[in-house]
This record gives C-alpha cells, sequence and structure tokens, in this order.
C-alpha cells in the first residue's frame, strides 16, 4: 500500500506535555500516522493532524484522568488516490505501533474512506487493534455547488478534533452515548469539543489506567506462542468481538481459488471406490481425528504462509493488543477452514444421497460388505472433506487482502 515507508518509526514532533504528573497513571502515548495521496503536499495534511490530536487532548485528559501523548510520526505516501477500507492502512499503522511503542494508533488520511458495508465514512475505530482512522477528504467534502472546505477551516479544525475524540473513545471500548460519543456528524457551527458525560467518563477513567500495554521481546516459537495465549486470555472481549461479527465460516465463498482447490479433487474422490473403501472402514474417531488434526495443520499453513499475522516486518518485538489481533486473525482463519470442511462435507453428502447410484456400490470387489448405512455415508464424507480442506490450503490458498477485509477489526460506523 505504501511507497514512502522507508520513513517509517522517525518521529517527528510531540503534541502535548510530554511530562507525567506523580500522582496519575501512566500516560497514554499514541502514535499519529499521516498517509497522504500521490500528488498532494503533505505539511497541510501534517498541520491538520497536530492541530485535531492538540485539540483532542484536553478533553480526554480531562475524562480518564491521565496524560496523553500524540506523537507525530513521518508522513508516508499511499500507492495511488483510490478510496480505502480501514483495513487497509493495518499493516502500516501496526508496524509503527510497535516501532514506537505506542498504545494506539491515530491515521490521518486524505483518501477517502469506506466502511465494510461500503458507506463513504469520516473515520472508523477499532477497539481490538487500537487503531483510529480519520479521512480528511470527507470533512472537507461540501453539497454540490459549493467550493470544498479548507483544512484550516475553523469548522474543519474542530469537527476533526470532535472526530478524533470519538474515535478514541470506541478504541477506549465505549459505545454510542450523549455528550461527544453522539454519532458523530459534521457541524458546521462547531468551535469546540463535546465533552464526556459523567458515566461515559467514569468507564474511560477505568479502561484508561489499564490501557496501555505489555510489551516484550520475542525471541523464539514457544515463548511468541505463551505471549499470545496471555494476552488472549487477559483480553476475551477483544479476541471474541470481531469473531462474533465477521462471518468467518462463510470466509470461503468469498475465496474462489480457496474453494475451488477444495472442491475439485472431491468431485473425483467421491467416485473412487478406493474412497468408499476407505469411508466404510473408518471408524468415527478415526474419521474425527483425521478433520481435526487437518483443519489445525491447514489453519496454521495458511496463516503462516500468507503472513497474515501483525506486524508483517517487524517479528521480535510484540505488543499485547497485536497479540490479542493476531488470536483474532488465527480463530477467523480457523473459523474459515472449519466452514470450508462443513461447506464440502454437505456437498459430498449430498450427492450421496441424491445422485450416487444406490446399486453402484454393490458392483465394487473392494468392498468386504456392500450395504452401506448413513453413517458410512457420514465417515465418506468427512474423509472426502477432509482431503478437499488439505488440498485446498496447499494449493489454493488465501488472498491475504481479502482475509484481512474480512477480520471485522473495525466498526461499520464512526
Amino acid at each position: 500500500m505504501t511507497d514512502g515507508a522507508a520513513s517509517a518509526g522517525r518521529r517527528t514532533d510531540v503534541a502535548g506535555d510530554a511530562t507525567t504528573p506523580d500522582n496519575v497513571g501512566p500516560a497514554i502515548n499514541v502514535g499519529v500516522v499521516v498517509a497522504y495521496t500521490p500528488g498532494t503536499e503533505t505539511e497541510p495534511l501534517r498541520r491538520f493532524a497536530h492541530r485535531a490530536v492538540e485539540d483532542a487532548e484536553t478533553e480526554l485528559e480531562a475524562a480518564t484522568g491521565v496524560p496523553w501523548q500524540f506523537h507525530v510520526e513521518a508522513p508516508f505516501r499511499l500507492s495511488n488516490d483510490e478510496t480505502r477500507r480501514p483495513s487497509d492502512f493495518l499493516d502500516e499503522a501496526s508496524l509503527r505501533m510497535v516501532e514506537g511503542p505506542y498504545d494506539l494508533v491515530v491515521v490521518v488520511t486524505n483518501a477517502a474512506l469506506t466502511s465494510r458495508r461500503r458507506k463513504a465514512v469520516p473515520g472508523l475505530a477499532s477497539e481490538v487493534s487500537r487503531i483510529a482512522v480519520v479521512s480528511a477528504r470527507r470533512l472537507t467534502r461540501t453539497s454540490r455547488g459549493r467550493p470544498p472546505r479548507d483544512l484550516s477551516d475553523e469548522a474543519v479544525r474542530w469537527n476533526a478534533a470532535t472526530l478524533v475524540v470519538h474515535l478514541l473513545g470506541h478504541v477506549l471500548g465505549v459505545d454510542h452515548a450523549d455528550g461527544v460519543m453522539a454519532p458523530f456528524r459534521f457541524d458546521e457551527s462547531r468551535r469546540e469539543v463535546p465533552s464526556f458525560g459523567e458515566q461515559t467518563a467514569a468507564r474511560l477513567r477505568r479502561r484508561a489506567n489499564r490501557l496501555p500495554g505489555q510489551e516484550e521481546v520475542v525471541c523464539g516459537a514457544v515463548k511468541r506462542f505463551a505471549f499470545h495465549v496471555r494476552a488472549a486470555l487477559g483480553h476475551p472481549r477483544q479476541v471474541l468481538l470481531p469473531l462474533a461479527r465477521n462471518r468467518a465460516p462463510l470466509l470461503p465463498l468469498s475465496l474462489p481459488k480457496l474453494a475451488t482447490a477444495a472442491v475439485t479433487p472431491t468431485l473425483v474422490l467421491i467416485f473412487s471406490a478406493e474412497t468408499w473403501d476407505v469411508g466404510v472402514h473408518m471408524t468415527s474417531g478415526v474419521a474425527g481425528g483425521f478433520a481435526l488434526v487437518s483443519i489445525l495443520a491447514a489453519t496454521v499453513y495458511l496463516t503462516l504462509i500468507q503472513r497474515l499475522f501483525f506486524p508483517r516486518k517487524e517479528k521480535r518485538i510484540l505488543t499485547e493488543h497485536m497479540a490479542v489481533v493476531n488470536v483474532a486473525v488465527f480463530l477467523t482463519v480457523l473459523a474459515a477452514v472449519i466452514g470450508l470442511f462443513v461447506m464440502v462435507g454437505l456437498l459430498m453428502l449430498s450427492i450421496e444421497l441424491f445422485i450416487f447410484p444406490q446399486d453402484l456400490i454393490t458392483n465394487w470387489p473392494t468392498l468386504e460388505d456392500p450395504s452401506v448405512g448413513f453413517a458410512d455415508l457420514l465417515h465418506t464424507s468427512a474423509f472426502v472433506s477432509t482431503v478437499g480442506v488439505l488440498t485446498g490450503s496447499l494449493a489454493g490458498g488465501l488472498e491475504s487482502r481479502t482475509v484481512v477485509r474480512h477480520l471485522a477489526l473495525f466498526s461499520n460506523r464512526p
């Protein structure tokens, strides 16, 4: 997605007071990443981002009771000016997060932004990955016949600050409520950032004190695995939230290469006498164990070979919330593989019940007992489906960009 990512990790300036009083919790460090489209000047967008987080800082500190430090990073150039989804910024944002290291990341871009439902939005947030994306283009847009607003416009300034506070409230796990957490709408007359309600502020104080996450230098596979397990157990809500809304079992329908590679060999195997010989003589325990091991193996293979874990460039350092994202990725791929197994299995079972000639099996000399019950049909379809899952993962693979878009890490509306 980026052309100028070589400057990643070089901090350009800091918005806000860098000191932390002794009577409050640790400061929340936020990386501000400016992503600009080709052919645009970076300095106006960088100033816009700096001013937005600076205006947002006062209300965030008042509501949470802890200092907020915003670090504006070196800008990076997008490869084109096409409309983006927030998931398109995950790679760069996650890399900046571990390099900082930062507790949160705010991406400010002049590219258009759409949600998973393809609706144009001014910004979206992810509680799971702790990333918020703000689109300046949406804030400068006006009605037909009027010139677009300038980034230095007062209405743009205060609506941008309000949007930043609103999105960071979502990152901290707060749903829509009153005050600044009301559903965001551009207000031409806005000249200040609305405050949080008392109940919302109380929730923010509890969450903000737990926000600064654990960071660990990971040197081996066992240590990395243990770190991911601890992070998942410590944040079950963040792990389960994407799974509840991403419909991962249906993901194979969006991956034609994977589905084709899984189904093609099964259509040959289901009409093979040797396949029926194995399926009829296979016990339920063997069929289930073979399916379980194959599904896990396919999931591990796909996540590793497609480099779906974050951050993709820096593997030595992990933050706690990046580990949570990785667990959500793994479980999403696992659910997708299970969904593929079920879909292929149901297809094979349908062929056995409605298409396969019932009298054909009596002519196969490899079967000692040509009578086949429903349990035998299930064993055979499960065996064939398991083989299909293995061939699909090896031959078809995944389209990593499609998978990332289906992770449902970001909400659908600001």
